[in-house]
């Protein structure tokens, strides 16, 4: 079950360049997870499907690319990082197989439903734009999180144990790109 956004002090603006530079990190990661997947799935039946939620994550990081330019986000500093952990994470739990690919996929989309939830909330009137952004990006989250489901996730052996440990790693990560 989803945990209940956090919202801001009353009367206090959201910070929009850390919203900013930790969704650009999340999509960046996001888009690296399935890249992981994808050749290690490589012919696979999930292939198609995963190649089709990695379209549009690729398509939300080219968004957050053109916000982070127009608005003179500083981008994380973590991106190296994340290069290779979403590779790995992505890759790794593809080794274990198809199940647990889709189990780090639904682990993943429950914990960026939780962010970008509190980010709307936070948002309130403020910055309609991207709170539209935002909301539309939640819609496929929600939706790639919902396709894991439907294609076995909860039936990867340890799912309880990966998925705790998946959305603990998200996280920290959106955590850390936030501030670095």
């Amino acid at each position: 079950m989803p945990r209940k956004a956090k919202p801001n002090a009353p009367g206090a603006a959201p910070d929009i360049d850390a919203m900013i530079r930790v969704d650009h990190a999340g999509e960046y990661g996001a888009v690296r997870i399935y890249e992981g997947q994808l050749a290690v799935l490589k012919g696979r039946a999930s292939e198609a499907t995963i190649r089709h939620m990695a379209e549009q994550e690729q398509q939300h990081l080219k968004a957050f690319d053109t916000l982070v330019n127009e608005r003179r986000v500083r981008p994380t500093a973590l991106e190296p990082l994340w290069r290779v952990a979403g590779f790995a994470l992505g890759a790794a739990t593809a080794l274990m197989g198809e199940k647990a690919a889709f189990a780090c996929t639904a682990a993943v989309e429950e914990a960026i439903d939780e962010h970008y939830a509190a980010q709307i909330e936070a948002l309130g009137a403020r910055d309609p734009a991207l709170k539209k952004t935002v909301e539309d990006f939640r819609a496929d989250e929600a939706a790639h999180r919902q396709t894991a489901l439907d294609h076995g996730a909860q039936q990867a052996p340890g799912y309880r144990l990966l998925n705790q440990a998946i959305k603990t790693g998200c996280r920290v990560a959106i955590k850390l790109s936030e501030k670095i």
